[in-house]
């Protein structure tokens, strides 16, 4: 009977729904995957402003790119969900000079039909983890024209500042480009001085 054997008739909370973004993995990009890769970064080139490329490139070039990022020791990684390629993100030296090298920036692209399924959430969280566990201070983002307020966005909720806009730096599609420039501390970011 109700309100016997130390349970009630009151409901119990139910436990939410899975969403999509649960069954998303996210995991080191390889070679094989930079056709897949290739292929929703082509789309970004040919139709947004967050690339200033004008042609997409090859899988070749692709997999020329991604073998430098890792060779170099940054992190290269990719969302996908039932063998799919959903979006893909990597980290990279900031600048070249010695002075940098505790600076990096983030590239995160997700594949049209993917948005707001959490997967650039996903990647991004991955890559700061994993740049603040390689000792890494400060990560920079550079958003290709201002208008592109999903990346904006994105990379405010995941704690960036924006710390500048360069004004028509590009042009692409028959119109001015902004870039916009955000920043997020990693550990202790400038607190403590880094182990040299």
């Amino acid at each position: 009977a109700p309100g016997r054997g130390g349970w009630s008739c009151r409901k119990r909370p139910n436990k939410p729904p899975m969403t999509a973004s649960d069954t998303i993995q996210i995991r080191d990009a390889t070679e094989a995957d930079m056709a897949a890769i290739r292929d929703i970064y082509a789309h970004h080139v040919a139709t947004g402003g967050g690339s200033f490329e004008y042609d997409p490139p090859d899988v070749a070039e692709m997999i020329r790119r991604r073998a430098a990022v890792v060779d170099a020791g940054y992190p290269y990684i990719l969302a996908e969900d039932a063998g799919r390629v959903l979006g893909y993100a990597y980290a990279g030296a900031y600048r070249p000079r010695r002075a940098y090298r505790y600076t990096v920036e983030d590239s995160v692209y997700v594949a049209e039909d993917t948005h707001r399924r959490g997967v650039g959430q996903k990647l991004l969280a991955e890559l700061i983890r994993r740049c603040t566990a390689d000792g890494y201070r400060q990560m920079i983002a550079v958003i290709g024209d201002s208008g592109n307020t999903g990346s904006v966005s994105l990379h405010r909720k995941m704690g960036f500042r924006e710390v500048g806009v360069i004004r028509n730096v590009g042009f692409k599609f028959g119109r001015w480009l902004d870039s916009v420039t955000m920043q997020l501390a990693l550990g202790d970011g400038g607190e403590s001085l880094p182990e040299v």
